[in-house]
């Protein structure tokens, strides 16, 4: 089976967003309402781009998990399946949940002159919780597709999804989502029914893409500038018409664009391996796990000083960066009792 190297790819820049994104709600007045430890001074500008992010890092991440799994049960029956995705993501979180979240909160109690307290929770692992669920419920179905691989309906469906029929089905299921839950704000998804049920959706499409194979590859890479346009259209009217609030059916199919968009450049260009990815593609998942506890240290560090919110931004980004990818390189990676407490093998 021939390895999607741009996947592994887009798992990395996806977790690098999401550093960034959450560096940048440090930098807006609603920052501590969400539970992050907030600068006096705000920076309103950085939050256009992050606006642009939000419809689609959080479902792309799901997308691409649906993938990952269909990826694996090529090589392992439901036993292994089971055993393997326990070790990787209910164990992880289980971990952080007890150890890993608490770290935040402390530097959060503490800079807000709170008592500090160990406080157990999910925390952004939340998606971790989401995933492994999903996994459960989703890996019978799966398995009975494999099974019966030649079965019509299962035909059909690799036909769809090498075909912008495909395009169409996936954008039904994110606006058929958005109008049974109405979110009330579609960017919103930790600890949220809307999440819940938008990452489910996400990952079983994720699950037929790659299931579909290089049809669904080919599709997109042959329609990616369209699919370019499209997005960009729908973030120009979010931006111009509606002060980056469009309805909620237009923020599901930007997300479907822009996710789309996303396959098609990197399938085209990035699909190649590289020492530096086959790094990064094992320090993505720790470094997602701990990141939090960086980005608390660095903000309840450097907020107290007196510096541009511009210059504290970018030494927040350097801070949570270094902190999280020297633990990874000399803690995590090294210490072999650590490694399976974060995802990696022995």
């Amino acid at each position: 089976m021939e390895r999607r190297y741009d996947m592994d790819w887009v798992r990395v820049i996806a977790i690098g967003l999401l550093l960034i994104y959450h560096v940048a709600i440090g930098f807006q007045p609603w920052g501590v309402l969400v539970g992050f430890i907030t600068n006096q001074e705000t920076l309103d500008g950085l939050w256009a781009p992050m606006s642009f992010l939000n419809v689609w890092r959080i479902p792309l991440l799901f997308f691409v998990s649906g993938m990952g799994v269909c990826f694996a049960m090529r090589r392992r029956n439901w036993k292994q399946l089971f055993q393997e995705r326990t070790r990787r993501i209910l164990l992880p979180l289980l971990f952080g949940i007890a150890v890993i979240s608490p770290i935040h909160v402390a530097f959060m109690q503490n800079y807000y002159a709170q008592q500090v307290a160990y406080v157990p929770n999910a925390g952004h692992l939340w998606f971790l919780g989401n995933l492994f669920t999903y996994v459960q419920l989703c890996a019978p179905l799966f398995y009975l597709m494999y099974k019966y691989e030649q079965n019509q309906s299962v035909e059909w469906t690799k036909r769809a999804f090498s075909h912008p029929i495909g395009f169409a089905v996936i954008l039904g299921g994110f606006v058929l989502e958005v109008r049974l839950v109405n979110p009330a704000i579609f960017e919103l998804y930790a600890m949220t029914w809307h999440g819940v049920f938008l990452g489910f959706v996400a990952f079983l499409f994720g699950f037929l893409a790659a299931f579909t194979g290089q049809g669904f590859w080919s599709n997109v890479v042959k329609w990616r500038y369209p699919l370019l346009v499209f997005g960009l259209g729908l973030f120009m009217l979010r931006m111009l018409s509606f002060s980056m609030k469009s309805p909620n059916e237009l923020m599901a199919a930007e997300s479907v664009f822009w996710i789309l968009t996303v396959f098609g450049f990197t399938s085209k260009y990035l699909n190649r391996p590289s020492k530096a990815l086959s790094y990064l593609s094992q320090g993505v998942y720790p470094i997602y796990i701990i990141h939090m506890a960086f980005l608390y240290l660095a903000s309840w560090l450097i907020f107290p000083i007196d510096l541009q919110p511009w210059l504290k931004f970018v030494l927040v980004v350097i801070l949570t960066f270094t902190g999280c990818l020297l633990t990874y390189e000399f803690v995590i990676r090294r210490v072999r009792i650590l490694r399976p407490l974060f995802g990696l093998n022995y």
